[in-house]
């Protein structure tokens, strides 16, 4: 069985602390879906917020 790439859960930890202040122990025990949802809101919003700028 081939685990989660480690590359992205970096990716994922590091993008959430960044933008929530969240620790990193929180961010880990996270479900790996509910990280991945954390992640595409947060995504969401930032391209929302950058088309509203462009305008």
């Amino acid at each position: 069985m081939m685990g989660y790439p480690l590359e992205r859960l970096h990716e994922e930890v590091a993008y959430l602390a960044y933008y929530f202040h969240w620790p990193h122990d929180q961010i880990l025990q996270l479900e790996h879906r509910d990280r991945q949802r954390w992640v595409a809101e947060v995504a969401r919003i930032n391209r929302r917020l950058n088309e509203e700028a462009a305008s």
